[in-house]
């Protein structure tokens, strides 16, 4: 058996060195990033605007070419996030990362995506709580913050169609152009994350630690587009086992209006949320 695997072993090297990469079309391998925070109880993402052709001008994801040999997927998403957020080099900043919620979203491989080459992108979706300002990239010329009120077609805020996979204009702030398919991705990941909170306690990852039930409702109704009834939902988040639990402990001060100091909580250890939160559309009784 052993001089089989020995044989095997020296054909497979002899065919490796025969092996020629270049008699195949090059394809290259980018990362994108749909990285969701709320700023001022309202839901954002980031975007970049880019410094250089092609569309340049245009706002885009968070992104780059995959350093082939040198890293994998979630690890160049992660390096671009940091990249584009300045989290990078602190401790501080290694505990923020830590923090945020990183999942894969989908691929994206039509040939006329990107006009330098076949270009496949695997974007990623992240949450986060508390996202510093943003700082630009080496390839970018600016990166901010914006509303997703501002670029979502389905939100009901926003008036104006999709972007086209060249950078057509998204939403009801004019000016505001997406590069790329980057319009479908952000479409695709903001349906990721709306669906993502009536099923799993995935919410939870755009608070602190310690949070309280209003606070949590904040993340919902930015996340829906949706107000929420604060009795109904308070119900309802206690009454899905293993969804949060109490800290013992409140709030150092009442709300704004006076009143008693809320409870706080945090996330518990349910992985699905049973009975799920499902939106007002879907039923009204949390409204």
């Amino acid at each position: 058996m052993a001089a089989d695997d020995a044989t095997e072993g020296g054909a497979e090297r002899e065919w490796l060195a025969q092996y020629d990469p270049r008699a195949y079309t090059p394809v290259a391998v980018t990362v994108d990033v749909v990285a969701l925070t709320l700023r001022g109880g309202e839901l954002h993402v980031l975007l970049v605007e880019r410094g250089e052709p092609p569309y340049q001008g245009c706002w885009a994801l968070p992104g780059g070419f995959l350093r082939a040999g040198e890293e994998d997927l979630p690890g160049a998403a992660v390096r671009e996030l940091a990249e584009e957020t300045g989290l990078q080099g602190t401790l501080e900043a290694a505990v923020a990362l830590s923090r945020i919620h990183l999942e894969q979203l989908g691929s994206y491989g039509a040939p006329d995506r990107d006009p330098r080459m076949h270009v496949v992108s695997v974007a990623y979706l992240a949450f986060a709580p508390d996202l510093p300002d943003p700082q630009a990239g080496s390839d970018a010329a600016a990166a901010a913050w914006h509303p997703v009120s501002a670029l979502d077609p389905a939100h009901p805020r926003t008036a104006g169609p999709h972007a086209d996979a060249h950078g057509g204009g998204v939403g009801a702030r004019p000016g505001i152009r997406l590069a790329f398919d980057h319009a479908a991705i952000l479409a695709d990941g903001l349906d990721r994350a709306r669906a993502k909170i009536e099923y799993s306690p995935l919410a939870t990852a755009f608070l602190p630690h310690d949070f309280t039930i209003p606070e949590l409702r904040t993340v919902y109704e930015a996340v829906w587009g949706e107000r929420l009834h604060a009795g109904n939902f308070h119900r309802k988040v206690l009454s899905v086992p293993g969804f949060v639990e109490s800290t013992g402990a409140t709030t150092e001060r009442g709300g704004t209006r006076g009143g008693p100091r809320a409870r706080t909580y945090h996330a518990g250890d349910a992985h699905l949320l049973h009975p799920p939160l499902l939106r007002p559309s879907h039923e009204d009784g949390i409204r």
